[in-house]
């Protein structure tokens, strides 16, 4: 192999070690068997959730993998793999992915990681089952206005009925 494709293989592994180091999730996937169609459009909802989605070679991902400390990733990076990458919510590529492979039997979820921290399949199934961050935020909003709004209410009742018996 030549000195300046070895150099940029060795670009390619600080390139997606930086991508590992940066992401707050990612989720490896074997796609095979998936159409170019049906790929496209796994790519455009990907991209919608600001998640960025490659077919990257196993030997680079493995290294990169180490290099930013994720050795126990190293072993689902066999055959045909594609990594999805978020480096804002932590949710997406495990929910995307996961809703597109139940009408997708072809797409295989493989493993990755979420806040630094590498789960199985279990776990990554689970966490595609959370809303995303605007509805986990609205959710909580909600939490934490429903004393408020009962308060306010309770209020309104007492003064409704200080004003009937007045």
């Amino acid at each position: 192999m030549n000195t300046a494709a070895i150099e940029r293989k060795k670009q390619q592994v600080e390139e997606y070690a930086e991508k590992f180091a940066n992401a707050v999730s990612a989720v490896a996937v074997d796609y095979r068997g998936l159409s170019v169609q049906e790929t496209t459009e796994l790519r455009r909802a990907l991209r919608a959730e600001g998640v960025e989605f490659k077919v990257v070679k196993n030997n680079i991902l493995r290294r990169a993998a180490e290099k930013a400390g994720y050795n126990s990733l190293v072993d689902i990076f066999s055959g045909p793999t594609a990594i999805a990458f978020s480096n804002d919510d932590a949710v997406a590529p495990a929910r995307i992915l996961h809703n597109f492979a139940k009408d997708h039997e072809e797409l295989e979820l493989k493993g990755g990681f979420i806040e630094r921290k590498v789960v199985d399949l279990e776990t990554l199934s689970e966490v595609a089952k959370l809303p995303n961050r605007e509805g986990m935020l609205s959710m909580l909003l909600s939490v934490l206005q429903a004393p408020i709004r009962n308060f306010a209410y309770a209020v309104k009742q007492i003064s409704e009925k200080n004003a009937a018996n007045a």
